[in-house]
């Protein structure tokens, strides 16, 4: 079958990376989509069994920290694009264990850097996609957002391997000439997500009648984007987006983590039948993260201006949605708790990312 295009995702079989393959598979039928990924804890393709067999997919498990390895996956599928979301995200297990993202998060995309530039040193159409988050611009205050020319200020392990792998594919742009493309996303959301994570780890616990720990005072404020909408950005930026570039992916949905939970509360009350409140009492406020930045608030107006993006689920039926994927998907759940991250928590290495 001949394709006309070769898309690389690296990290595909992740949260956010099995979106954009399920999204690209779908409708590009045209394409063939390679997903490259080691899958470690937060990979899982029961995420993408539903497009395993399409004719236009292929699944390559691998590091992209093992160069040969890389080389051989762009000498056999030959991509025109490499659409790079394979990184270590979890703040909590930068904190304990920071080495681990530095060697996938900046090596990693170092040596991805490395074999695109040595193969397509004598084309001009392709393009190396780097896709990032807001937490390497640091903290803000109770006001003003941030944008695609915010001075960087990372504040945790995992914050700061980040802007070092963004450094690093604006420097192969301007040194080498690699087109590249690059985008920082606020906090992703929606089914599949692992359930270390905030919204998904409150939806377990209060089905479970377990405590929901809530850093510090709560008032810690992040832009919450549903993934769906953050893989028709990549989708738009990949095939639109200006060589050279960086475009901030906001959900315009800033809320405070207390208020969030306790939304979630309530939606997971209604969807339970339990009596109204009850969830609620499961609050515990924590000791708060080191680090812990206070606010983050993306302003994507030139993503608007420039593509035409905006998102289109809000956080209420986005929140439903998400609580009904997890009540309904138990037997995922399972599954994906059930290797590397059940070791970990019984080493309290996690509790939950913000």
């Amino acid at each position: 079958m001949h394709f006309s295009k070769s898309i690389l995702v690296t990290g595909g079989a992740g949260f956010i990376g099995s979106h954009l393959v399920r999204l690209l598979v779908r409708k590009y039928p045209n394409y063939r989509i390679v997903n490259l990924d080691l899958l470690t804890y937060a990979g899982n393709l029961d995420n993408l069994r539903d497009v395993q067999d399409a004719p236009n997919y292929v699944f390559v498990k691998g590091d992209i920290r093992d160069q040969a390895l890389v080389e051989q996956v762009f000498g056999t599928w030959h991509p025109d694009g490499v659409i790079h979301l394979a990184a270590e995200s979890h703040v909590d297990r930068s904190i304990s264990h920071p080495l681990s993202f530095v060697e996938t998060n900046i090596i990693g995309t170092l040596c991805l850097l490395n074999v695109a530039r040595n193969v397509w040193q004598h084309t001009t159409d392709k393009r190396f996609y780097h896709i990032s988050t807001d937490e390497v611009y640091g903290s803000l205050g109770e006001t003003g957002y941030f944008t695609e020319s915010t001075p960087y200020d990372p504040r945790s392990p995992y914050s700061a391997s980040k802007a070092g792998s963004d450094h690093l594919v604006r420097a192969y742009y301007h040194t080498y000439g690699l087109p590249v493309v690059l985008s920082n996303c606020s906090n992703n959301y929606g089914p599949c997500q692992f359930p270390e994570k905030l919204i998904p780890l409150m939806i377990h616990n209060i089905k479970n009648e377990l405590p929901l720990p809530v850093y510090g005072d709560g008032q810690n404020t992040r832009d919450w984007l549903w993934v769906g909408d953050h893989a028709a950005a990549i989708d738009l930026i990949f095939h639109q987006g200006t060589i050279g570039e960086t475009y901030n992916i906001g959900g315009n949905n800033e809320m405070r983590n207390i208020v969030l939970v306790e939304q979630l509360c309530d939606i997971m009350d209604e969807l339970l039948g339990n009596p109204s409140g009850s969830a609620r009492q499961l609050i515990r406020f924590v000791q708060d993260r080191p680090g812990h930045d206070r606010r983050y608030a993306i302003d994507a107006t030139k993503l608007k201006n420039a593509l035409g993006w905006e998102p289109t689920v809000a956080p209420q039926e986005g929140l439903r949605r998400t609580a009904e994927w997890y009540l309904t998907n138990e037997e995922w759940l399972e599954r994906v708790t059930s290797g590397a991250y059940q070791q970990d928590k019984k080493k309290g290495q996690s509790t939950h990312s913000q």
